[in-house]
This record gives structure tokens, sequence and C-alpha cells, in this order.
């Protein structure tokens, strides 16, 4: 298992994970994902805002990310809705192959048909969302001396400052 450096693992490891799940689809990112003549997948971080740190105390970044589900031209009414319901199963409970210190399990798992502004609903193209949570940089504990160092955070101004923790007392 390849440790995290950056949010951008992510997608690619939900990438790598859908074309090994779906042989059929293809999976990439908007734009060019999306003019499609097959059924296709679009991986797209919506959103990356902080998280409660891990209990090692690394930085926590919450992605929302959403997988947008089309179905090929001529499909049956539905077949969208039914890979989307294929994709929330794999979605659920999965880490995509990355270190479980790293990251947390898939929240918040939802599917919808895409409804256009001012439109109806297009039951041809689904969209599966979810909230995913990356623990980035080293754990807090790692000391160069190995000392283990601990801080309350009603006692330090600032808990990213290793200079306000303190060895643990034997």
């Amino acid at each position: 298992m390849t440790l995290i450096e950056k949010p951008s693992q992510l997608p690619i490891a939900i990438g790598q994970a859908l074309r090994t799940a779906f042989p059929e689809l293809r999976v990439g990112s908007p734009p060019s994902i999306l003019a499609a003549d097959e059924p296709c997948v679009a991986i797209t971080v919506e959103r990356n805002g902080p998280g409660v740190r891990s209990l090692e105390g690394r930085k926590a970044h919450v992605l929302s990310i959403s997988l947008k589900v089309m179905s090929a031209q001529g499909a049956q009414p539905f077949d969208a809705c039914d890979l989307a319901s294929r994709l929330m199963d794999l979605v659920l409970d999965n880490r995509w192959q990355l270190p479980a210190a790293q990251c947390d399990v898939p929240v918040n798992i939802v599917a919808l048909p895409l409804t256009l502004v001012g439109a109806d609903t297009h039951y041809d193209s689904w969209t599966v969302s979810f909230n995913q949570t990356l623990y980035l940089g080293p754990p807090l504990l790692d000391d160069p001396i190995g000392k283990p160092l601990f801080a309350c955070t009603w006692e330090v101004s600032n808990i990213d400052d290793p200079d306000q923790y303190r060895p643990l007392q034997e």
C-alpha cells in the first residue's frame, strides 16, 4: 500500500478501482469523458475541506467526490440508475487500496438523477456522491529523538506547534 501524500491520490485510486470493477466503462474526468457514445463515469472532486485530525495527529482533508454516470446512447430507460446502484455498492466501505490509517470509509453516499436548471430530469445520467476523509502528513507522535510527545488542546494555543508538546511522563 502506498502512503497518501496529496489529495489527488484519492480520485486516481478511485479511477483504478472503477476500471478494475467495471472494465466495460470509460472512466475519467470531465469534460472529455462526458462526450462518450458508451457508458462512462466521470470522477470529480467537488470540495476539499478540513476535518478532525486522525488519532495519530495527521491533518484531515474531507473530500466530496462525485461520480457522474452516463449510459450509452440508445440504452434502456433507467440503465444509468442501475449502474449508479452498482457504483454505490462499490463505494460502500471502500478505501480504494489506500492505507486505512490515512483513508476513512466513504460517508453520506447518495445517488441522484441529473437535473438541469429549468429542465426536466434526465434519467440517462446519474450522480453518485460521497464524502471521504484523507489523513495527510506525518503522525505528530513521530519524534526524531524517539520520545513520545503529547499536548492537551486546552493547554496550548496552537496544536500544530511541536514546541508546545511535552514528553510523556513515565
